[in-house]
């Protein structure tokens, strides 16, 4: 599917077949994609739990308002970052690089990043979306549907999933063959309102 025939046909759905699993080839592929989506610095914090446990999934569905779709997807993923990832050997991030840039790029990260927490949760958050967006769009374009979550209880979550204390969740991805269509988009702002040239 082209690019921006995916973009829009990217909806969030609910009803997913239960019956149905993934080929292990397009979880693989989802996978990569999901790898190659950008983070600051390449720290690549992002970590894609994948929740295959069917009575786990059901705990889960139990802190998330009973929806359907925790325990009738195909794939559930819980997306999380480590937040420490920028001072876990940081050279490893770089190793592949010329020289010269390992020489800049490795002590440029603890530079930007110690001292600053704000800045070490934003920046995790911020990688962990265009990672789920990333899933979504190669989702749809391999014929599957999505839906991004954050109706749930962060912290009961983190406790069934054992999240280390260093990491922090940013929300749910499932995805599967839905079993309906989506609803029609509902009320889109003006493109005057949403897009704004130079100042505001």
């Amino acid at each position: 599917m082209n690019v921006l025939d995916a973009i829009e046909a990217r909806r969030a759905i609910k009803t997913f077949d239960p019956a149905h699993e993934m080929p292990v080839e397009d979880f693989k592929k989802l996978m990569q994609a999901a790898r190659y989506a950008p983070t600051a610095f390449n720290i690549q914090h992002p970590r894609f739990l994948v929740v295959k446990d069917p009575e786990l999934r059901k705990q889960i569905r139990a802190v998330a308002w009973d929806q359907a779709q925790v325990t009738d997807a195909s794939l559930l993923i819980v997306l999380c970052a480590d937040l420490d990832a920028w001072q876990k050997d940081p050279a490893r991030y770089w190793h592949l690089a010329p020289q010269a840039v390992q020489e800049f790029m490795v002590p440029a990260i603890d530079g930007y990043y110690r001292g600053h927490e704000v800045v070490q949760r934003d920046e995790a958050m911020r990688s962990c979306g265009l990672a789920a967006q990333t899933l979504m769009l190669a989702a749809k374009g391999l014929g599957y549907d999505s839906c991004p979550m954050d109706g749930f209880d962060f912290d009961a979550v983190g406790k069934l999933i054992q999240l280390p204390e260093d990491h922090v969740i940013s929300m749910f991805v499932a995805i599967g063959k839905g079993t309906s269509e989506a609803k029609p988009r509902s009320g889109p702002i003006s493109e005057d309102e949403q897009i704004i040239f130079d100042r505001f």
